[in-house]
C-alpha cells in the first residue's frame, strides 16, 4: 500500500494543478476578445448574477462560453485519442490524422453539410462518425492477419487510406463549390460555429468514451511494454485493442464533426505529457485530457484575437505552434 501512495499523491497534485491552470486560462479566454469583458462580469455571468449588463451576458453565455467548452472537448478528445493510438501502435507518430480517422470524419461531415444541406448538428455528427468508422473498418481489416492485428500494417494502411479520403474531400469541394470558402475554413479547423447544442451533442459521449479508456490505463501500461508481457499478466490484448481503437475513432469522429480538421494536438500533447510526467498511463490520461483542453483554449484565443476582428482558423494556429514544437522535441529526444 505504501508504494502506491506517492504515485496517487503525485497524480492528484498534478491533476489539481492542471485543473487550476485550465480554469485560469478559461477565465482569460472568456474575458479577452474584440469586446473586452471584465473578470467580475465574466464571473457574474457564469454564476447568474443580475448585475451584469445584458450585452456582456450575451457575449459570455451565448458566444464565448459554448466556443470555450467546445474547444475543451476538441482538445481533450484529440489528445486522448492520440495517446491511445501511440500506446497501441507503440509508435510516436501515431495520431488520428495520420491514421486516416480524421479524414474519414471529414468526408462524412462535408457530405452531410454540403450535399445533404443539413442544418442540424446531429446529422453531421452521425455522418462524421460513419466516415471515421468506415476508415477504421478498412484499416482494421487490412491490418488483421492470421488472427492478429499487425500494428505496422495498420499504420501504413491508415496513411494510405487517409490520403485517399483527403482526395475525396477535395473532390467534394470541387463539385459542390457554392460554400467553398466556409468549407476551406472548416478544413483548417474552426470553432466559430460553436453552439450550446453542439456542446450538448458532443460532450457526453466524448467524456464517457474518454472515461472508459481511462479505466484501461493499466492495460495500456502493459501493452506499451510488449504484448507478450501483457498476455502473461492476464490482459486480453486483442479485446483491449479493438475497444480502444473503436472508442478513440469514435471520439475523433465526433470532434471532427464540430471543429473540422485540427492537426498536431493528438500528436504533440501526448509527447509533452510523457516528457513532463513519465510513461504511466494512469497519469497520462488525465494529464493529456487537461493539457489538450488547455492548449486548444489558448490556440482558439490566439485565433480570434491575434488579427481581430479577422479570425484565423484554429487549425492553422495549432499547426504553427505544433510543427516547430515537434521538431524541438525530436531534436531534444
Amino acid at each position: 500500500m505504501t508504494t502506491r501512495l506517492p504515485t496517487l499523491r503525485r497524480t492528484l497534485i498534478i491533476v489539481f494543478s492542471l485543473c487550476v491552470a485550465l480554469i485560469i486560462v478559461c477565465l482569460l479566454a472568456l474575458s479577452i476578445g474584440s469586446v473586452p469583458v471584465s473578470l467580475s462580469n465574466v464571473l457574474g455571468a457564469c454564476t447568474g448574477s443580475s448585475t451584469v449588463p445584458q450585452a456582456d451576458q450575451v457575449i459570455i453565455l451565448q458566444i464565448r462560453l459554448p466556443r470555450l467548452l467546445l474547444g475543451i472537448l476538441v482538445g481533450a478528445g484529440l489528445s486522448v485519442s492520440g495517446l491511445v493510438f501511440q500506446a497501441l501502435l507503440r509508435n510516436p507518430l501515431a495520431e488520428p490524422y495520420i491514421l486516416g480517422i480524421s479524414s474519414g470524419g471529414t468526408v462524412g461531415t462535408l457530405f452531410a453539410i454540403m450535399v445533404l444541406g443539413s442544418s442540424s448538428i446531429f446529422t453531421p455528427a452521425v455522418a462524421s462518425f460513419a466516415g471515421s468508422a468506415t476508415v477504421m473498418g478498412l484499416v482494421y481489416s487490412i491490418a488483421h492477419r492470421r488472427g492478429k492485428l499487425d500494428m505496422y500494417t495498420l499504420l501504413l494502411a491508415g496513411v494510405m487510406i487517409g490520403a485517399f479520403f483527403n482526395a475525396l474531400v477535395l473532390l467534394i469541394i470541387a463539385v459542390v463549390n457554392q460554400e467553398l470558402r466556409s468549407a476551406f475554413l472548416w478544413l483548417m479547423g474552426n470553432l466559430s460555429n460553436a453552439s450550446v447544442q453542439s456542446v450538448l451533442v458532443v460532450g457526453p459521449p466524448v467524456l464517457l468514451a474518454a472515461g472508459v479508456l481511462f479505466t484501461q490505463a493499466k492495460g495500456f501500461n502493459l501493452v506499451s511494454t510488449g504484448e507478450e508481457t501483457a498476455l502473461q499478466l492476464g490482459i486480453n490484448v486483442a479485446t483491449l485493442k479493438k475497444v480502444a481503437y473503436l472508442l478513440a475513432s469514435f471520439i475523433t469522429g465526433l470532434v471532427v464533426s464540430v471543429s473540422g480538421v485540427v492537426g498536431f494536438v493528438g500528436l504533440i500533447i501526448p509527447h509533452v505529457c510523457r516528457m513532463m510526467f513519465g510513461p504511466d498511463h494512469r497519469l497520462l490520461f488525465p494529464a493529456s485530457f487537461l493539457i489538450g483542453a488547455l492548449f486548444m483554449v489558448l490556440a482558439d484565443l490566439i485565433a480570434r484575437t491575434l488579427l481581430s476582428p479577422t479570425e484565423i482558423p484554429v487549425g492553422a494556429v495549432t499547426a504553427a505552434i505544433g510543427a516547430p514544437l515537434f521538431i524541438y522535441l525530436l531534436k531534444r529526444t
